[in-house]
């Protein structure tokens, strides 16, 4: 008995040690965002967020160009979206987006450098169709970037391909006469929810598909006529999966776009959820518009595993940040994104262009189905 108590005296101080391996270690410092007692706050790790400042740190813009002289597609050939800048103007966004996304590779990343008019290189065509969406996401998504902006240093960071980005998961390998049985996509650790068992694929039905994404109803308990409550718990995952991912984005909990009385009142949360759904409408968007139909102008070894195109999702931009570079006005200092090319300028540019974003400014009220 006295050889178990020893042992019990060793084991118990490691499996301590073992379970507080998975704790977030101190400090941990609440802000408070609303009333006393109810729990209207977001906690933060000083720790941790003086290592997200220093992955959100935006650099320094150089300085601008003159705007005289000849235009750029006087000069150069097959300049089809920047071609009203001046040669000053133009030179200094190449210079600029070379910096951005390929600062490794310099111009040879998307040009032939015997002609730099060639449209041989995959990389450019890509690169020229990203500027149109970086101008459309400035020019009609300021429901959601309002005058910040982005560029493409927002979500590339100096790496030709962002960072984060989203693919179509894989099939189960097997699923027929398995132990485990349909495990209905989810129960399998994912890291685009957190390891959690949520549904592991939440960006297929909302970022890219128009699923309802609100699962609660006013009146649970009625089930017929327009009134009908057709949701349940199981859907309610897939809504927690892309909460947690929106959480995990962009370094907040759910109080940072909803009020704890009441989860679905829009006349309640925070401003921050009218930002919320206009970004998950701006995803989607990008993604159907911009992303989907260059998919054949993608080599396979860039391409998922179920042969989609890399897409976007709030990590892309945010990259942990409640504010993508905590805010850090970049676009300012690049005119030439904060506007949608000319239509002369972009005509032969494909595919087509996007549908700017829905006038309404916000859902109406409670009314409203969809975050």
């Amino acid at each position: 008995m006295n050889l178990f108590y020893k042992s019990i005296r060793w084991v118990a101080p490691v499996l301590a040690a073992v379970l507080l391996a998975g704790c977030e270690r101190p400090p941990v410092v609440s802000v408070q965002s609303g009333y006393r007692g109810t729990g209207m706050e977001q906690v933060y790790n000083p720790r941790l967020l003086a290592k997200q400042a220093s992955l959100n740190a935006a650099p320094e813009s150089q300085p601008p160009a003159s705007a005289e002289g000849p235009k750029a597609r006087e000069v150069f050939q097959n300049v089809k979206v920047l071609g009203d800048l001046s040669v000053g103007e133009f030179t200094r966004h190449m210079t600029a987006i070379t910096a951005w996304v390929a600062p490794q590779e310099g111009c040879a990343y998307c040009h032939n450098l015997q002609n730099l008019a060639d449209d041989s290189k995959y990389t450019k065509v890509v690169a020229r169709r990203m500027i149109e969406m970086t101008q459309h996401v400035n020019a009609d998504w300021k429901k959601h970037v309002g005058d910040t902006g982005v560029t493409c240093y927002t979500c590339h960071r100096g790496n030709p391909v962002p960072a984060q980005v989203w693919f179509a998961p894989a099939d189960r390998k097997y699923t027929e006469n398995s132990l485990l049985g349909d495990l209905a996509g989810q129960n399998l650790a994912s890291a685009s929810v957190k390891l959690t068992s949520l549904p592991f694929d939440p960006f297929t039905p909302y970022l890219k598909e128009d699923k309802p994404i609100r699962v609660n109803g006013n009146e649970a308990l009625k089930f017929t006529g327009e009134a009908a409550n057709r949701t349940s718990t199981k859907q309610a995952e897939h809504t927690y999966s892309l909460m947690v991912h929106m959480s995990d984005s962009l370094g907040v909990n759910c109080t940072f776009c909803h009020n704890t009385r009441n989860f679905q009142s829009w006349s309640e949360a925070p401003p921050q959820r009218v930002t919320a759904y206009h970004g998950i409408r701006m995803a989607r968007d990008l993604n159907n518009a911009y992303m989907e139909p260059l998919t054949k102008t993608f080599p396979a070894e860039r391409l998922g595993v179920k042969g989609d195109v890399a897409k976007v999702n709030c990590a892309t931009c945010h990259q942990g940040a409640y504010k993508p570079l905590y805010g850090a006005a970049m676009a300012k200092n690049h005119p030439e994104l904060l506007a949608v090319a000319k239509p002369a300028e972009a005509a032969a540019a494909a595919p087509a262009p996007a549908a700017a974003a829905p006038a309404d400014a916000a859902p109406k009220a409670d009314a409203a189905q969809k975050k």
